[in-house]
């Protein structure tokens, strides 16, 4: 779910191929239009499975700001 917190964070899809750069454009568009169809469902998970900030390491941080 990392294209999820990358484009709730507003990065744009073109952009999100920066990423990860295994995935097509296309690809991005349907994982987000299956994100949007269950948001709800998906944004639930997502904060269940959140890792705590302190549990984050320096360098993965770094490259998401």
């Amino acid at each position: 779910m990392l294209f999820v917190g990358l484009w709730r964070l507003g990065i744009m899809p073109e952009e999100i191929l920066h990423h990860l750069p295994h995935l097509t454009l296309a690809q991005v568009f349907d994982a987000l239009s299956f994100y949007l169809d269950r948001q709800t469902e998906i944004n639930e998970y997502i904060e269940r499975n959140q890792v705590p900030d302190d549990l984050v390491h320096p360098a993965v941080k770094a490259s998401f700001s």
